[in-house]
């Protein structure tokens, strides 16, 4: 399934920054926008939320650190319990590196997992590739699917705030 976009293109990321302001104000349904690298303030403007992937974090290291107290107390105390010199089975001092070890680990995992699905980074998955974005030039998309969208004005619009390039692509969606 594609979405037909609107494209500008710049070369100067000040630039950039306003003209995602003015698609925003203007109310035009913004698709998304290409950048070579991180661009202070982009979120803002873009009017993206805070990623939930924190508490994600959170729930997974939880989940590990329960996980890695019950297996460990499953095992020295309720399957094969020892009596090591006189210390009690369920001694919590001794279960701390592993279950240190064990929090981390399904926190990473579920965390890399979820940005997988969330970004729909999966096998098979088409990529957007727009040309001159990869070192050198900014592209903001505006999405026209299901809009209307005068193209012409809203193109018109990108070229005055400083677009050096405008163009109407098909995007995998």
């Amino acid at each position: 399934m594609s979405a037909p976009v609107l494209v500008g293109y710049f070369e100067d990321e000040q630039r950039l920054l306003e003209a995602t302001r003015w698609v925003r104000g203007a109310g035009f349904k913004l698709h998304d926008v290409y950048t070579p690298y991180a661009v202070h303030g982009l979120d803002e403007a873009m009017g993206l939320r805070r990623s939930r992937l924190t508490w994600v974090c959170f729930i997974g290291g939880l989940v590990g650190l329960l996980c890695a107290i019950g297996l460990q107390y499953y095992a020295s105390v309720v399957s094969w319990p020892l009596n090591v010199g006189g210390k009690p089975p369920n001694s919590a001092p001794a279960f701390v590196p592993l279950s240190f070890e064990l929090t981390v680990l399904v926190a990473g995992l579920a965390t890399v997992l979820a940005l997988f699905v969330r970004s729909r980074l999966f096998p098979g998955a088409r990529a957007l590739s727009l040309p001159r974005t990869s070192d050198d030039r900014f592209a903001l998309a505006i999405d026209t699917r299901g809009t209307f969208v005068d193209a012409e004005e809203a193109l018109a619009a990108l070229r005055k705030l400083g677009a050096v390039e405008t163009a109407r692509a098909e995007v995998p969606r």
